[in-house]
């Protein structure tokens, strides 16, 4: 039987914004869920995610499931954490990184699955873009800023910076993010996926 969220995964290759992708066979890359407590908001699946149909499969979704403290089975596996990227699509790559997410991508569809899912209590958003959609004015001057005070935007939001190889310099740098947020990230996730 289709769901909603097939239904809106449908609508979502219909659209005119993503017919060069539909065309070329490459699927939306996101998961919700009615069960889920827990929303990823990262930028946009990379170049060996869109091969394999399979969001976060690369060395930096090794290290964010590390943050987790969940295992890869599980990540995939749990029906408790959802994935809404700010765009579902592979943008392409940059001089340094890949493309910004398209803009109107998130505003268009993340509405629509997060009403579907009623049972949220923390959404993660995974740098700038992420950052700047869901917490808007109450970001902080800089993104490191912004991690620096995940408190303030407890329990609704706990914004990271990407566990991407190229920021190991920052984390480096940025001893605090190992000591104080992780151990409150794994403790979210945890009580997430044991409640359920």
């Amino acid at each position: 039987m289709m769901t909603v969220f097939d239904k809106i995964k449908e609508e979502i290759m219909a659209d005119t914004m993503n017919y060069s992708y539909t065309r070329e066979g490459i699927p939306p890359l996101f998961k919700a869920s009615n069960n889920a407590r827990i929303v990823i908001v990262g930028q946009a699946p990379g170049r060996k995610a869109e091969e394999t149909r399979l969001f976060w499969n690369d060395l930096s979704g090794d290290r964010l499931r590390e943050w987790l403290g969940i295992s890869r089975e599980k990540f995939y596996e749990t029906d408790c954490i959802a994935q809404l990227p700010m765009d579902f699509y592979y943008p392409g790559k940059a001089k340094t990184g890949d493309v910004p997410p398209r803009k109107g991508f998130a505003e268009k569809w993340h509405p629509r699955l997060l009403k579907e899912m009623p049972n949220i209590e923390t959404i993660i958003p995974i740098g700038n873009y992420a950052q700047k959609y869901y917490l808007d004015k109450r970001c902080g001057k800089n993104l490191t800023e912004t991690v620096r005070n995940f408190q303030e935007y407890l329990p609704e939001y706990l914004p990271l910076v990407h566990p991407s190889p190229l920021n190991y310099g920052w984390l480096k740098r940025n001893a605090w993010f190992e000591k104080d947020v992780l151990p409150i990230l794994k403790l979210i996730v945890n009580n997430s996926i044991n409640k359920h």
